[in-house]
């Protein structure tokens, strides 16, 4: 059997979805920036969630800013509330998984932070729970979907920012999740640009 048709598809169908986006997205991409720019900008920091594919996006992108992306820069204050197993396993084992994010949120939140929140659906509960607390604690949120938002979109304040990819974009989740990788390097991209001038 020949794959290499399907595999070429595969990279087509990436890119068709990505040119897709840009209209949608650049947008609330933008706002998002100058939002964590701000919070970094107030000593806030950047904390971010998700499940699966969505907790990789989520370390990938707290990594980036703590560490570095494409240019030499003081690391900012980021961090993926899904790398500590102690924590992680001691609220589900103790009260539910619907709260691993949620408690950490709880007790980490400033109301100049921002919280990151990952679901290619837009209706994963720990994430809803953690937008929730998020908003107890007055902690802006950038929610990153697919397939229209979900629950997670009915959350939202006016002050919070939607970054999802429509439907009619794309509703399988690789190609949802393809775009996000993508966003994440934006936010990056824009995060550095802001601070320290435009690069080539």
């Amino acid at each position: 059997m020949d794959i290499v048709p399907r595999i070429a598809r595969q990279f087509q169908d990436s890119a068709q979805a990505k040119l897709a986006a840009v209209e949608v997205l650049s947008a609330p991409i933008a706002a998002a920036v100058e939002l964590m720019v701000a919070s970094l900008h107030a000593n806030g920091k950047i904390m971010a969630c998700g499940n699966g594919g969505s907790a990789a996006d989520a370390q990938h992108f707290a990594a980036e800013l703590l560490n570095r992306f494409e240019h030499e820069r003081p690391p900012l204050a980021a961090v993926a509330l899904t790398t500590d197993s102690s924590t992680l396993t001691s609220i589900a084992n103790d009260y539910s998984y619907e709260e691993v994010f949620s408690k950490q949120v709880r007790a980490l939140g400033q109301p100049a932070d921002v919280l990151l929140a990952i679901s290619t659906s837009g209706d994963s509960p720990n994430v809803i729970e953690a937008i929730k607390a998020a908003h107890e604690r007055e902690v802006r949120v950038v929610a990153l979907t697919g397939k229209d938002g979900g629950r997670m979109r009915s959350l939202l304040k006016e002050t919070d920012i939607h970054i999802g990819v429509p439907r009619d974009v794309s509703p399988r989740t690789a190609r949802i999740q393809e775009i996000h990788l993508l966003v994440l390097h934006c936010l990056c991209d824009g995060i550095d640009t802001m601070l320290l001038g435009e690069f080539e």
